[in-house]
């Protein structure tokens, strides 16, 4: 048998609830609810219901992101208890998610992906961005990485 992202994810669910550790049992059940509903979504659209590994990255870095935007505004507003509550449950997200790239790793990858797609104007940035995608899925923040590959394109 496989042992998918999403076997991961319900492996340490059982683990918690073992553990009686309540705050982690919570986030690692809305990150089930989240797959649970990408599922659904992608049942009415006719697609196989089962998500695959990049899917279910897809939707942890989502989770994460949304969590570190959470942070950010909580401590805006002086809400520490709050930020910190969105920190620990983006820790236990990020558990799931293969390791970052760092900046010259994310560099060196587009540069990759302009020489594979043979990119030569802003035009390209969707063919770039599509083979980043495929290759390091949950390892980068496409948000970041868009503004870079316009820079780089119009250098």
């Amino acid at each position: 048998m496989e042992n998918t992202l999403r076997d991961r994810v319900n492996a340490a669910l059982k683990q918690a609830m073992r553990d009686k550790d309540a705050s982690r049992l919570a986030t690692l059940r809305l990150i089930n609810a989240a797959i649970k509903d990408q599922e659904i979504a992608a049942r009415g659209t006719g697609r196989e219901a089962q998500l695959s590994d990049d899917d279910v990255l897809t939707i942890l870095g989502k989770m994460t992101k949304q969590r570190q935007e959470s942070v950010r505004a909580y401590e805006e507003g002086g809400r520490i208890d709050l930020a910190e509550r969105e920190e620990q449950e983006a820790a236990i997200i990020s558990e799931f998610l293969p390791r970052q790239l760092s900046e010259a790793e994310v560099d060196a990858a587009i540069e990759a992906a302009i020489a594979e797609t043979g990119a030569n104007s802003i035009r390209d940035m969707g063919k770039i961005m599509g083979v980043l995608k495929a290759k390091y899925t949950g390892q980068m923040d496409f948000g970041a990485v868009g503004p870079r590959i316009k820079d780089r394109m119009t250098q």
